[in-house]
């Protein structure tokens, strides 16, 4: 068929019957498509009746339904377990027996998947798994596809675990002895060498040298070089069950003749083992055995055996500490020599005269080489170790500077991962590869970056606070070309597509205010946060540039600059024109009240988040209301009563304007939170303010004191004169104008009398909606401070009292005590007036 070109089409009388021949191609190309959809016998066929149970239904798709209902019926085994473990064990189960006799790779590899989890659920007893599902587990084992006879294996493995160590032995073990027989199939001694591995750790060492050893060693000579490595790579589980005895009488011996093996895998598999059994020899079996083997692989590496090359410098470093107490001076300098070598493979044809070479490389060579080198950036802090960091500048920098310029992408994203440790063991040595990290972060792969900032806060702290110039004025001097290594790493990161490698890159960069000075910080990074807050358009990478400014904002203690910062965010996030720019402004303002302290918040950013109750857009007063409550939680009063009472009314105006329904049911949620919330008390601010009030009711009292007792010598004396002026009176009249000049002088004391009510003083106010019966509080009014929700009702009361009625604030509650305070005792006075009046007119 030939390409389809519409960039310019000739529609000459010959190529059209080409195109039309193409296109004649592409129908018959859909028909099978169309012939793929199920007909309606078909879909009969499919069709199960919606009545049958689960259990019914299984039964019946698994007997006379199609391999994908069948599939999906073994799928759901472990659910059936969970619901009816009787029945499914009962009618599910030997079906399932049946069909797998006959089913297709894709049933078999989820039974085998299905078995494990119901294993691992404990749907039913270890007695009834093993009864039930071990002798299917077995019978599959040996399957003709490799795949599916692993996962049935990797079951088996997981069984084998949780099974009585009786059940192992009958069902598991004793048949090993037949399936391990050169007559068996390769399949069925493969199988046989992994089951080894797990038994050995389940039964005493005596039983193990008994019953699984024989086979051990039988199957380590199997004719079969499959056989013989994968028995080799089972020796570690082996080792470890039997003990250190054992393992060098009958283990070690077994690894030496491997390691001579004439498969290439084999000693491949012998050396791997040997590396990872270390810690089982001592000193003599090291010395007298593992070492000359060893040797004897590095050396066949070059020469004769290079398959076994990756598998060496990957495992060096484990060996030369492992093998660090045995070794001689010359050995010790004889490994080095041959980390370094391995270190640069590949590389000396590029820097020599015989280019020619270079073409004669397979790609299989290339791929390996660097492996190699990979391995070698991988195992270069065990080399520290081994070569101790005191020599590092002298036996390995020059290695370390080749592997952080290797031209392959995966060698030196191995030594960004592993830069971090290298930093530790040089501890106060770390400033010998100042100039290697800032390599890496102008590294042209944004991989290698990604690898370096996982831990580049640690690693700058070590340079600043371990390296040659710890002194803070000349911290900057310590790591040269750090600054312009950080912006470019931060704009080659913007510009590309990896958003997350730039989130991260923002986020460990927050580490800056303990590693650079602030003038810096502010010249070189600050701004460049507040623009990508602005300009990007990721929300995940807005989100760390906003938050890392605040950290920038919180260590900078220039008020000039600190100020400046604050109005550029109020002008151009919080009054921005763009709606996303206030909701980034929202989220700026969660990072301040995390970072800040609350009367920095209230200071700065209290009422241009309030402003932002009338912005046009719904969204934006949605992310309002659910971040209200932490801004409460930033007041304290009495300090900041007045903007206790802008946070109340900026809920009134949301409660009484707002109009989109979702806005005001997050409105409704939030008052009933902010109800629930506890202002905190600034005590020192209160008690000043009590002692104030003291200090003013005191004088107060005084002087009402004075009037008092100026009063009372007044009406004596006056009492005096009447006596005199009317001492022709009765007794018993004398007697009553006294009464009434006693209660006289009473009722203009109480009339003096001025009540001061305190601060916190604040009465509680119920209101109950009549026609909905819901009821809500206002922030800051307390909790009985009830408040209907009732739209007309409230329009009504605002109507009515100025909107003050609904929502008083307690200024307003406390004079409205006050009034009625007074006007209760202008009442009694009056009441006591008119009685003195009666009673002389009486008299």
């Amino acid at each position: 068929m030939r390409p389809l070109i519409f960039s310019k089409m000739d529609f000459s009388h010959s190529n059209l019957f080409g195109y039309i021949e193409d296109l004649q191609e592409l129908t018959i190309i859909e028909r099978p498509v169309r012939r793929s959809l199920k007909t309606p016998e078909e879909i009969e066929r499919l069709t199960v009746d919606e009545e049958l149970s689960d259990i019914e239904r299984a039964v019946y798709l698994l007997s006379s339904g199609q391999d994908i209902q069948g599939t999906s019926v073994v799928a759901n085994l472990p659910v059936l377990m969970r619901q009816n473990p009787a029945e499914t064990l009962r009618r599910v189960l030997p079906k399932i027996r049946e069909v797998l006799h006959v089913a297709g790779v894709e049933m078999q590899l989820t039974a085998a998947v299905s078995f494990l989890t119901v294993l691992q659920e404990e749907s039913v007893s270890i007695h009834t798994y093993s009864h039930s599902f071990l002798h299917i587990i077995l019978q599959n084992l040996e399957h003709r596809d490799a795949g599916v006879s692993n996962a049935w294996l990797e079951t088996l493995l997981a069984v084998i675990e949780a099974l009585p160590k009786e059940t192992v032995r009958h069902e598991i073990l004793n048949p090993l002895v037949s399936k391990a027989q050169l007559s068996q199939t390769l399949q069925s001694r493969l199988v046989s060498c992994k089951i080894m591995g797990k038994v050995a750790n389940k039964f005493e060492a005596h039983i193990v040298k008994r019953e699984v050893l024989p086979l051990v060693k039988s199957l380590c000579q199997d004719v079969e070089y499959e056989v013989r490595a994968c028995m080799c790579r089972q020796l570690e589980l082996v080792a470890r069950g039997i003990g250190t005895e054992l393992t060098k009488t009958v283990v070690l011996p077994e690894l030496v003749e491997l390691a001579r093996d004439e498969g290439s895998s084999v000693r491949l598999a012998a050396f791997e083992t040997l590396v990872n059994l270390l810690d089982m020899f001592d000193a003599d079996d090291r010395s007298q055995t593992v070492l000359p083997l060893v040797k004897s692989f590095c050396e066949k590496s070059f020469k004769t055996d290079e398959s076994i090359l990756v598998s060496l410098s990957f495992h060096l470093g484990k060996l030369c500490n492992g093998l660090y107490g045995i070794f001689t001076p010359e050995q010790h300098l004889r490994f080095l020599e041959f980390y370094k070598k391995l270190s640069t493979l590949g590389l000396q044809q590029e820097n020599g005269h015989n280019n020619n070479q270079l073409h004669l490389q397979t790609l299989e060579q290339e791929k390996k080489y660097i492996s190699v080198r990979k391995n070698c950036a991988y195992n270069f802090p065990a080399m520290i170790v081994f070569v101790d960091p005191k020599n590092f500048h002298l036996e390995l920098y020059s290695i370390f500077f080749c592997l952080c310029h290797d031209p392959e992408v995966p060698v030196r994203y191995t030594m960004a991962i592993s830069f971090f440790e290298v930093a530790k063991l040089l501890n106060s040595d770390v400033y010998t590869i100042h100039k290697e990290l800032v390599t890496l972060l102008q590294d042209e792969s944004l991989e290698v970056l990604d690898a370096l900032v996982g831990h580049l806060p640690e690693i700058l702290e070590l340079m600043t606070n371990r390296g040659e110039n710890n002194g803070s004025e000349s911290k900057l001097l310590s790591i040269p070309d750090l600054i312009p290594a950080l912006t470019t790493a931060e704009q080659r990161a913007a510009t590309s597509l990896k958003w997350r490698t730039h989130e991260k890159l923002l986020q460990k960069y927050a580490c800056l205010p303990h590693i650079i000075s602030s003038d810096q910080i502010y010249y070189r990074f600050l701004h460049r946060m507040l623009t990508i807050i602005l300009t990007n358009n990721v929300l995940p990478v807005q989100k760390a540039a906003a938050r890392t400014l605040c950290v920038y904002l919180r260590y900078n203690r220039k008020q000039e600059q600190r100020h400046e910062v604050i109005q550029k965010l109020i002008e151009q996030l919080g009054q921005g024109k763009s709606y996303w720019n206030r909701l980034r402004f929202l989220d700026t303002c969660e990072f301040i009240m995390e970072l800040f302290s609350k009367s920095f918040f209230c200071k700065y950013f209290f009422l241009p988040v309030l402003e932002l109750t009338h912005d046009p857009v719904a969204n934006v007063r949605m992310k309002l209301c659910c971040l209200l409550p932490k801004v409460k939680s930033t007041l304290k009063i009495p300090t900041d009563k007045h903007l206790l009472q802008q946070l109340e009314l900026c809920i009134r105006k949301l409660l009484c304007q707002e109009k989109d329904k979702d806005v005001l049911t997050i409105v409704k949620r939030t008052v009933l939170e902010l109800d629930r919330m506890e202002i905190s008390v600034d005590a020192e601010q209160l008690e000043k303010e009590k002692q104030k009030n003291e200090g003013r009711s005191t004088n107060i009292n005084d002087k009402m004191f004075e009037k008092k007792r100026r009063d009372s010598k007044t009406s004596s004396v006056l009492a005096k004169s009447i006596n005199l002026s009317i001492s022709g009176s009765s007794s018993g009249t004398s007697a009553g104008k006294e009464e009434k000049k006693s209660k006289l002088v009473r009722s203009q004391s109480f009339s003096t009398q001025v009540l001061h009510p305190k601060y916190s003083n604040i009465d509680k106010c119920p209101n109950k909606n009549s026609a909905t019966g819901y009821t809500s509080s206002v922030p800051g009014m307390g909790k009985n401070c009830m408040l209907s929700f009732s739209d007309d009702s409230f329009r009504t009361r605002a109507a009515g009292n100025g909107g003050n009625a609904a929502f008083p604030s307690s200024s307003s509650r406390n004079l409205f005590n006050s009034a009625d305070q007074k006007s209760s005792g202008n009442k009694e006075s009056q009441s006591r007036k008119m009685s003195i009046k009666n009673r002389k007119s009486n008299s």
